[in-house]
């Protein structure tokens, strides 16, 4: 059986529900993709939960080092690692007991979703979240 995203409508509620996203592989960069993309859901109201092992603060939030060090729950675990990579985030999302996995645009791991998905994690996979906000959750 193939792998299928949340529909539209649950993206949407997944979204409006959503308070901390923990950002795996987040760059202090301004000019990467996975910055512009935090910073803009940040703009949007959402908590930014920076995961960098090498960097103490992005965005002015503490960084940390794995996903296991975030002292807070986590709803939203969105993913810019390669698709090799994202094994160990999967795991350490199951751990956490976040409510979503979420790998930004062009990452696809069959493996990690099934990992996410059977420890009862909600997956979704090559989609951008900034994107799916601004499309699904216009602000006035």
């Amino acid at each position: 059986m193939s792998f299928e995203n949340p529909s539209r409508e649950e993206i949407k509620e997944i979204l409006a529900s959503a308070g901390n996203i923990a950002v795996v592989g987040l760059s202090d960069n301004p000019e990467r993709t996975s910055h512009m993309v935090a910073k803009a859901m940040q703009e949007r109201g959402y908590r930014i939960i920076p995961v960098n092992p090498g960097k103490k603060q992005i965005l002015g939030e503490t960084c940390y080092k794995s996903l296991l060090d975030i002292p807070e729950p986590v709803d939203i675990v969105n993913v810019f690692r390669r698709a090799e990579e994202v094994i160990p985030c999967a795991e350490q999302a199951v751990q956490i007991k976040a409510k979503v996995f979420w790998l930004q645009l062009g990452i696809v791991n069959e493996q990690a979703a099934q990992i996410a998905s059977e420890g009862g994690v909600t997956v979704i996979m090559d989609r951008c979240i900034k994107v799916e906000d601004a499309v699904l959750q216009p602000r006035k």
